[in-house]
């Protein structure tokens, strides 16, 4: 049995991938989980609402927008960040500076207390940022990690230990607060220590992936003018038009990833405001979504390998929309203890799907590039959503059920989009 697995493995990856390089990278989801899961799901966007903002009728609204900077920064940047990437060779660097600067700046959110609506929000816009760009230089690794074939289950070996990840940053703050609780603590004082966890856990388990991800693409001997780079980017924009089914497949990852960022973002504040958890159960209601993600995430990969991309992400969307319908409609805590549950099953499984649609659809040594513009296409979809959540939030007076009704537009919008992709077409067109 062993023997067998092994060599199952050992078929995934290209020539010359060592299976512990494959590991290292997929630690980086591992370690980068913790942020999203705690900084901006379950801990501190519920902190920054009712402690920052001390629940004030725009404190919604503001946590979108500090959001909706970063990924509006990430658009302008990651497209030329990848045209760099490619021609200097340099992802690996890139995911070293991105990786400090999120540590960093999200270590330093121990310092924001009451009324520090503009520190908070400049700090959320830095960490944020710098996990998104983060994000999108680990996906470029893919292409030269796994064999096309089998980029759906690699890509779910990532997504699903990213989301053990998320499970290891949740255990540690949520042993960390029942504790400070039982000590009759503030929030105050509890948030920055479970801050400071995430930020070391973050540093911590990257290191694996900057010690043992190499660097395979080879730099083009010319020197970079960034003017050239900008014009390259919009090369390449204009140039999806010959890999129509990627420009199709973008075009409906933005607008189903509007969704699913709406619900990541939103989360715990939905949580707090409309079924009035506090701050222990919102944890561990993120700490059982992360275990049906990871679940979610493994199997869908090998779902998706046998099933088919299109198929797959279909069906992770049906569920997306029925997720946010019962969830805009649930009244009862049971109720919305099974909708957590599907969210979590359907974040694991669509994430990791479109990544490794990506990857399939993108031609050989330009990888870096075209993920650059599906880096792209999350960050704009981070921003329209999670932004539009939070305007309606405000101009209703704070109807937190109407907000999520709206959000499952998006998800019809991405499902009328996937159906129109042709996966086989576009795989000839990359290869051609």
């Amino acid at each position: 049995m062993k023997r067998a697995h092994s060599a199952q493995l050992s078929g995934a990856l290209n020539t010359g991938v060592a299976r512990r390089e494959v590991w290292a990278w997929a630690m980086y989801d591992f370690a980068n989980s913790g942020y999203t899961t705690v900084i901006i799901t379950a801990v501190f966007s519920m902190y920054f609402v009712a402690e920052v903002c001390q629940n004030a009728a725009w404190a919604t609204l503001a946590w979108t927008t500090a959001l909706a900077i970063s990924y509006a920064l990430i658009m302008v940047t990651a497209p030329l960040l990848g045209v760099w990437a490619d021609a200097r060779a340099s992802k690996k660097r890139a995911l070293v500076v991105t990786t400090l600067g999120c540590v960093l700046t999200t270590a330093a959110l121990a310092f924001v207390g009451r009324g520090d609506v503009a520190l908070a929000m400049v700090l959320i816009v830095c960490s944020n940022y710098c996990f998104g760009t983060g994000e999108n230089v680990i996906a470029a690794f893919l292409p030269e990690l796994a064999r096309p074939e089998a980029v759906g289950r690699v890509s779910g070996w990532g997504w699903s230990l990213g989301y053990c990840g998320g499970l290891v940053a949740l255990g540690l703050v949520l042993a960390y607060v029942s504790y400070a609780q039982a000590l009759q603590q503030a929030m105050t004082t509890i948030v920055p220590v479970a801050v400071l966890i995430t930020a070391g856990l973050f540093l911590i388990a990257a290191l694996p992936t900057f010690y043992w991800l190499r660097e395979r693409a080879q730099p083009h001997h010319r020197s970079i003018i960034w003017r050239a780079v900008a014009s390259d980017v919009l090369q390449s924009i204009r140039q999806l038009k010959t890999y129509p089914d990627l420009q199709q497949f973008l075009w409906s990852l933005l607008c189903y990833q509007a969704g699913i960022q709406t619900v990541i973002a939103l989360a715990a504040i939905y949580a707090q405001q409309v079924m009035g958890f506090d701050m222990q159960q919102t944890i561990t209601l993120v700490l059982v979504v992360n275990i049906t993600a990871a679940f979610g995430a493994f199997s869908l990969g090998y779902v998706q390998d046998w099933l088919g991309h299109r198929c797959t992400i279909l069906l992770t969307l049906v569920a997306w929309l029925l997720t946010v319908v019962l969830a805009s409609q649930s009244r009862s805590v049971a109720l919305f203890w099974v909708v957590a549950n599907l969210v979590g099953l359907g974040l694991g499984s669509s994430q990791s799907a479109g990544r490794a649609l990506v990857a399939y659809l993108s031609p050989a040594g330009r990888q870096a590039e075209f993920f650059g513009l599906w880096g792209l296409a999350m960050k704009a979809s981070a921003m329209i959503g999670p932004l539009g959540y939070g305007v309606v939030a405000w101009l209703s007076g704070g109807d937190h059920r109407l907000a999520m009704m709206i959000t499952g537009l998006y998800f019809i919008a991405g499902i009328v989009l996937v159906w129109r992709v042709d996966v086989n077409r576009g795989r000839e067109r990359a290869l051609a």
